[in-house]
């Protein structure tokens, strides 16, 4: 029997386990995947590159059109280009990592990354698991399945800092939590839950417990389509 395509949004604030958990249940399930953090700090990037104001919304909206931003969507090994340069080690620096918040709130930009993304969900032919911050919501409203990822700013935190090894836990929730408001607070497309949302509160959850259940709510999902 042929399985049904389906288009999973696994959305959520950071520390949650939102990629991770994106990745494996893609792979598990034979889906593309798609990072749309990464687009977002990827136009960060370019913006930071070319020496673009970011306190100014005006000149980064009359850019926004310009780089060319490229995802592969291989959860096994997501690559991302912007005109043609491999930039998946550069977007994770501090320098576009404090300023993606300001960039991604600028509806230019959104609009441009949103449409990026809505192109390559519908080029998905087996389907895709799309991570991010406003996709059930606004990004890919009629989504086959909507998981809104949840977790306490402590263990959140931890994961993070655990990441980030060594870094102290307590900055690293302030860092989250500042980073929460802005993206909850932002005029266009904020982070939000959709209404038709499954919420996972992954504080208590293993990795694994997490990857297993959004599994299940996909298996669900294409059984019963």
């Amino acid at each position: 029997m042929e399985r049904a395509t389906v288009i999973v949004a696994i959305d959520g604030p950071s520390g949650t386990g939102k990629s991770s958990t994106s990745k494996a249940v893609a792979a598990q399930l034979g889906l593309s995947y798609l990072d749309t953090g990464a687009q977002y700090r990827a136009i960060t990037w370019w913006m930071v590159n070319n020496g673009i104001d970011i306190e100014d919304p005006s000149a980064i909206a009359a850019v926004a059109g310009k780089p060319d931003i490229v995802s592969g969507t291989d959860p096994s090994a997501p690559t991302i280009t912007v005109d043609g340069t491999d930039v998946a080690g550069p977007i994770r620096t501090q320098e576009v990592t404090s300023k993606v918040s300001a960039v991604s709130a600028v509806p230019e930009v959104r609009a441009r990354i949103t449409e990026l993304q809505r192109s390559i969900a519908s080029d998905a032919e087996n389907g895709i698991v799309v991570e991010g911050r406003d996709i059930g919501t606004t990004v890919l409203p009629d989504a086959d399945l909507k998981i809104f990822l949840t977790a306490s700013p402590e263990a959140r935190a931890a994961r993070r800092s655990g990441e980030l090894k060594g870094a102290d836990v307590h900055a690293t929730r302030d860092a989250l939590l500042k980073r929460d408001a802005a993206d909850s607070s932002r005029k266009t497309s904020p982070l939000a839950k959709a209404d038709d949302a499954v919420e996972v509160d992954t504080s208590d959850l293993t990795l694994q417990q997490v990857i297993e259940c959004v599994v299940t709510l996909v298996e669900e999902k294409r059984a019963g389509k």
